[in-house]
This record gives C-alpha cells, structure tokens and sequence, in this order.
C-alpha cells in the first residue's frame, strides 16, 4: 500500500565539531564512534514539526492527486499547539479535500509502523482511497544544552508517506508492544497537565534520558519482537531481504543486528548526517534505501520501530515496486 516516502530536513547542521567545541572532553572522533553520528540537523527557533512535515508532503504531492487523499495522519510529539490538531492544519496548508479526516497521535520510535497499521487498517476498511501518513520531530527544543548524552543523539526531521489501495505493495504481519512502567526512561518533564501535588505550572522542563534502561529494554524486546513478526509472517529471517530498525544510535542497532545474525548488506544504517529523528528515523531510511536500490522490486523488507514509551512495533513489507 506504500505508494512513496519523502523526508525533509532543516537547513541549521549541529556538526561533532561543534560539540566538541562545548563538551571538549568527547572529541569529534569520540562522538562518531559512540553514536554512529557526524550531524544532526536542528529546526529554527521559528521551525515546528508541522513545518517539517509540510515540506516533506510538498515534495511527496508535487505531481500527485491530492483529491485521492481521504485521510491525514500526523505522528509527532512535539506538536505545533496542544490544540488543534496539527494534521488539521496541515490538512489546509496542503490544500487537501475537505472531507478528510485529519488526527495527531502522540508517540515516538515506533510511531511511524503504528502510523502505517492505521493506515493500513483505514483503506482496507475502505474509509479512504489514499492516506498521507506524516512524522515530525523537534526533540531538539527539548533538550538541555548542557547534556552531551542527549544533544549528541537527536536531530529534528519530517516525513511523508503516501498509501494507496491501488498500490501493489503490501504490509502485513503487524506486531506491537507496550511497558508503561518504563515511562520514566525518556520523558519531558511537565510538558503535560500532570504536576507533583501543589506545584504552579511551571512548563516543560529538559528531556530527561535514562539511556542504560533504554538500551536493557531494546534488547529484551527487539529480538522476540523480530521472531513474532517473523512466525506472523511464515517465514524465516533468511527469507527477509532487507531490515530497516529505528535508527536510535548505531552502537544500540549494530549490536542488535549481531545479535540476531542480520548481514551488514541487508541491514539499513543511515542516521550518520541525521541523528536520531524518532518517529522519522524509518521513513529516512526507506528514502535513502530506495535511491541507492538497496531496496528493489520484488524484495521483503522488515520494519521495527523502538522506545520511548516504553513502545515497540514491527511489520513486514512486501515492495513490489
């Protein structure tokens, strides 16, 4: 159902130099070894994910039929406002049908293969011909300019996907998974209505990251998460030709894909001028695997999505071109 991926990136570069020109304890070496990372690209001070993701869906839309579309999905969660909805805004921006339907969804690393099972679920349900599936991330105005952890990690990106019924290529073989007890391990401090007893409202504080926890929980749940979505699916992890992971750091996927015995070759690695984008980090990757013909008709591809949450999904795709 996948018709094409478009991703978008902002102009400003935050470069290992220039972190290590702050943090001069982790030279520029030092970081790229640590995180698979050399850059990241950071949103303006005027830049939201809405903006992201609206230049991704032009570069998608430029020469299609938007009256196809009968649905906006919007995965971010750094939305433009609490309200309204961001996919309502860009529902007009875009200059899409008045009679879609048009809903944010607030998560994160997995957010992009459960925007696809949505999708998927609303043109089989024929509640829509076509469905533009959109990410947008801007941790970047999250974070603590003082932690290295953090700022070496995120950059910002939007995406844009478009699925249609009449595409020949299919999902399927969805899988999710979910461990709010570990909510704690990636959160945004009062950037919600919950405070602690009797504090004014006070704003969001940084982005606070347990990364120990976050890298426990991803090789506890990936690897079952792979064997299900494969036993879904009737196949074997040889019968997969291409794995696209949530490209979180490339320390935490490398070590997974020893783990499972993927080869280097059939296994997407592409947060090195990036960083890790969360709900955009797959839609990057499918992008640069198709313009490099690492993905190609005919082929079996296996998406994964991981973390903050704590949140976990995958799917197969069969891309037929």
């Amino acid at each position: 159902m996948i018709t094409a991926v478009r991703c978008h990136l902002p102009e400003t570069r935050l470069t290992n130099d220039d972190l290590a020109a702050l943090f001069p304890e982790w030279p520029s070496e030092k970081i790229y070894q640590k995180t698979g990372i050399r850059e990241r690209r950071l949103a303006g001070p005027d830049e939201t994910a809405g903006d992201l993701a609206f230049h991704a869906a032009q570069r998608l839309l430029e020469d299609r039929d938007r009256s196809r579309i009968g649905f906006v999905l919007h995965c971010t969660q750094s939305p433009d406002y609490l309200l309204p909805t961001t996919a309502c805004l860009l529902q007009n921006r875009l200059d899409l049908p008045q009679r879609c339907g048009a809903l944010d969804f607030n998560l994160g690393c997995s957010g992009y293969i459960y925007g696809l099972a949505l999708s998927d679920g609303l043109l089989r349900a024929g509640h829509a011909d076509a469905v533009l599936l959109l990410t947008g991330e801007t941790y970047s105005k999250f974070l603590n300019p003082k932690d290295k952890g953090t700022r070496t990690i995120f950059g910002d990106a939007g995406s844009a996907t478009l699925l249609d019924s009449a595409s020949p290529n299919r999902l399927h073989s969805f899988v999710f998974g979910t461990d709010g007890s570990g909510g704690e391990f990636l959160i945004v401090p009062g950037s919600g209505m919950r405070r602690p007893d009797g504090a004014e409202p006070a704003g969001p504080r940084p982005l606070a990251m347990n990364g120990p926890e976050v890298f426990n929980f991803t090789v506890r749940v990936v690897p079952p998460l792979i064997d299900q979505i494969l036993d879904r699916g009737r196949i074997e992890l040889r019968d997969v030709d291409y794995f696209v992971f949530h490209q979180a750091n490339a320390f935490m996927i490398e070590h997974l894909r020893r783990r499972l015995d993927i080869p280097a070759d059939k296994f997407a690695l592409s947060l090195e001028y990036v960083g890790n984008t969360v709900s955009c980090s797959i839609p990057i990757a499918i992008e640069s695997a198709l313009a490099d013909g690492k993905i190609r008709p005919g082929m079996r591809i296996l998406l994964a999505g991981f973390g903050v949450g704590l949140s976990w999904a995958g799917c197969l795709l069969e891309w037929k071109g």
